[in-house]
């Protein structure tokens, strides 16, 4: 891992990194999926995952018996973890504001109606490892929302079927449609429908570039929740850290392809005994590869001269995790502003929180925890404003209205206020 001194190093380089490296061409082979799926419909769907998934596939949705056989498929152990940890989330997200509304003088009544989307999409990854637990961290918060209608799109392997995993945890929370798609094209189809896979208001869920690329593009057409990038974790830690801890949570975003490791620290002791820490549990770990890529690559060691200064370091990169593994975590809490999640003290590791503490794990990264959150309820549902006024305080606050309005050339609002007032503002030209 590259060693930075301090903030003036660090922050140049951490505020230029971005999501997903995009070229050209990715762009032109998204856009060129996107219309053909939009002109050809299943017929293009159909094209598309053969050459991308290897399937010969007529009917893009999973036959109901499929749930059945992949319960059979998995373990009970396993099965009982999905279950408890979709209890767990689903906990979490029943705490969320409701709506409500606010009496005020003069008989006023204003508030929020909030209404859920009435169908929504959830992308869960295939590939080399399933994201099962995507299904619980994208599903549960729709579900708690009110979406009557949520489906699940994943890529199916060349056999045509699906990850039995994804199947038991879809089948745990009561989901029974799933379609066996998966990368632009299933983007494309979810946003824009075809003749078997009917268009939906949102798609949320990670994915890789061209997953990303596709969301991009269909944004407007359907709402997404991001643009998910490669993860990335900030580790700040004091000299109370153990350094077995320390270098566990590095590895454990590390192994992700494209990952991100970063670790905050005051403590050059600390600094010290990290490359060996990081051989050892290398050496016996089945994820190596793609772990050593990251640390090399992207992995960097920030010595800073107090948590002060390791707290504006955390801002500036504005984490998609953020690790507190300082002697007292809670007293940084009110200093970090920027974070898709904060994992406070060691036994909260990043690692938990992607399966079974509560939150979701689907968080802004690139750089976007600066304006974006993780996935919550409010990411399915719409916020209705709604206005009920007295008369007696249209007569109080109407001839500023109509001021304002006429200050910004908008006449007809003007006379739509003063029409409801007992003595009308005259009109200046009158």
């Amino acid at each position: 891992m590259r060693v930075l001194d301090g903030l003036a190093q660090a922050k140049p380089i951490f505020q230029k990194r971005s999501h997903w490296q995009h070229d050209s061409q990715d762009r032109r082979a998204v856009d060129e999926i996107i219309s053909a799926v939009r002109n050809e419909g299943d017929a293009a769907l159909q094209r598309f995952t053969q050459q991308f998934d290897g399937a010969n596939l007529d009917d893009f949705r999973l036959p109901f018996t499929a749930f059945h056989e992949a319960a059979l498929a998995v373990p009970a152990e396993l099965k009982m973890a999905i279950k408890l940890a979709a209890k767990r989330v689903r906990e979490f997200y029943e705490h969320q504001p409701k709506e409500g509304f606010i009496q005020q003088a003069n008989g006023a009544l204003l508030g929020q109606l909030v209404r859920p989307l009435e169908h929504v999409a959830c992308y869960i990854p295939g590939g080399t490892a399933p994201l099962f637990s995507t299904v619980l961290m994208t599903a549960i918060p729709a579900q708690v929302a009110g979406v009557p209608d949520i489906v699940l799109a994943t890529p199916p392997r060349p056999d045509g079927t699906v990850a039995p995993e994804i199947l038991v945890a879809a089948r745990e929370i009561g989901l029974k449609t799933v379609y066996r798609l998966g990368g632009a094209q299933a983007i494309a189809a979810l946003a824009y429908g075809t003749e078997s896979v009917p268009k939906v208001d949102k798609i949320v869920g990670p994915g890789n570039r061209f997953v990303v690329l596709a969301k991009q593009a269909v944004y407007g057409v359907v709402d997404i929740e991001s643009l998910p990038g490669p993860t990335e974790t900030l580790v700040l830690a004091d000299g109370s850290a153990n350094v077995h801890h320390v270098v566990a949570d590095l590895l454990a975003q590390a192994e992700h392809l494209g990952a991100q490791p970063v670790l905050v620290t005051s403590s050059r002791e600390l600094v010290g005994l990290i490359n060996k820490e990081l051989e050892r549990q290398l050496s016996n770990l089945s994820t190596a590869a793609a772990a050593r890529e990251s640390i090399a690559k992207r992995g960097y060691i920030v010595v800073v001269s107090d948590l002060d200064e390791a707290v504006q370091i955390a801002n500036a990169y504005a984490p998609e995790h953020l690790c507190l593994l300082v002697a007292e975590p809670w007293s940084l809490l009110p200093q970090v502003k920027n974070a898709g999640g904060i994992f406070v003290g060691e036994n909260s590791m990043e690692a938990l929180g992607d399966y079974i503490a509560g939150p979701s794990h689907v968080m802004p990264t690139g750089g976007t925890a600066r304006f974006s959150s993780a996935v919550n309820v409010r990411d399915f549902q719409k916020v209705i404003h709604v206005v009920n006024l007295s008369a007696g305080l249209v007569q109080e606050i109407g001839p500023a209205a109509a001021r304002m309005a006429r200050a910004e050339g908008l006449e007809a609002h003007a006379r739509a206020i003063e029409s409801r007032l007992s003595t009308a503002i005259k009109n200046p030209d009158d």
